[in-house]
């Protein structure tokens, strides 16, 4: 393969290291990432170990702010691909402050899009989405279902998502859309359910189920999400919508119950029932089978797997993850 040259939006965000790290295995691979915020340290950029490392380089520009100069990045730069994992989340927070969550889920995916009609070269634009835009899923959803959200981030993403389609059918702009079900690994966010999980009974808390933890959710790998997305940029159809999921979903209490498992732990113990969150979806399990049977992806790492790789990692770096904030911080 040739030298091909990518920008990974939001490459110090859980999802964006992790592609950047697959990306880096093919050494013809030129990786530019931009993220708001300073570059991760090793223990939330697994790239950073990457043989391949010298074929990175990482610019901090906010979206929102400093548009003009990612118009310049990009216009200087050429890249053939362009991924995007921008995204203002956490869906209970996005109630208090909606504007915030469709300013950049919105108002920057716009602008961003119309800055990428005019960069020539661009043969790819991966646009990062998520189940959560048609609401609670109680049937395996396929990509034609229509959007029906129900929370303020919800909402402001599906709005992202019609603004990038609506330029692909129009313009020809070449976008392809993943939505993805509930990722998990090492390196996430601490204040999500798998780690914090591991982590709150290490320091005497207890862990918050909101309405016992009935809600069912579809737990996938970071890396098999990852692998996707890869498969997408390489072979998928542009203009297209590709589901990432396992076969089945569960519940968050039993994904609780099988981290206390692994971590020797008594369930009844270390957790407490809490109230529901606001427009918190029964729900989420959809359908993958397009992505599989046109691309032949599949999930690789068992869900037990995945868990104990999670538990490894804290343990490891517990010294260091132990005096880390374990709250989501909301930055406008």
């Amino acid at each position: 393969m040739s030298h091909f040259k990518i920008v990974v939006l939001a490459a110090n965000c859980f999802s964006g290291q992790d592609l950047v790290d697959l990306l880096l295995d093919d050494p013809n691979k030129e990786v530019i990432g931009v993220g708001r915020s300073p570059e991760k340290s090793l223990l939330f950029a697994r790239y950073q170990y990457h043989k391949n490392i010298s074929n990175f380089r990482y610019y901090q520009l906010d979206l929102n702010k400093d548009m003009d100069r990612i118009s310049e990045l990009m216009h200087h730069e050429k890249p053939d691909w362009v991924i995007n994992f921008v995204a203002q989340g956490e869906v209970s927070s996005s109630w208090e402050q909606p504007w915030d969550w469709f300013q950049t889920n919105s108002v920057a995916v716009s602008k961003l899009v119309r800055c990428l009609c005019e960069c020539s070269g661009l043969k790819k634009y991966l646009h990062i989405s998520t189940p959560e835009v048609y609401g609670s899923c109680t049937e395996n959803l396929t990509e034609e279902a229509p959007g029906n959200p129900s929370t303020p981030y919800a909402a402001s993403k599906l709005a992202g998502d019609n603004v990038v389609q609506l330029f692909g059918r129009e313009f020809g702009f070449p976008v392809l859309t993943v939505r993805a079900t509930n990722v998990y690994g090492a390196r996430q966010q601490l204040y999500r359910i798998i780690p914090r999980s591991i982590i709150y009974p290490k320091l005497g808390r207890k862990i918050q189920l909101h309405d016992g933890g009935n809600a069912v959710r579809s737990y996938i790998h970071i890396r098999d999400v990852s692998r996707g997305e890869l498969a997408i940029l390489e072979r998928g159809r542009n203009g297209e919508v590709y589901h990432l999921s396992p076969e089945k979903g569960i519940s968050i209490r039993s994904v609780v119950q099988r981290v206390c498992e692994e971590t020797g732990v008594l369930f009844d113990e270390v957790t407490e029932i809490s109230p529901d969150r606001i427009g918190q979806d029964a729900v989420y399990t959809i359908d993958s089978s397009k992505v599989r049977k046109e691309l032949g992806w599949s999930p690789q790492v068992k869900f037990q797997e995945g868990i104990k790789e999670v538990v490894n990692w804290i343990d490891k770096n517990w010294n260091h993850i132990r005096h880390l904030p374990l709250e989501y911080e909301h930055n406008s």
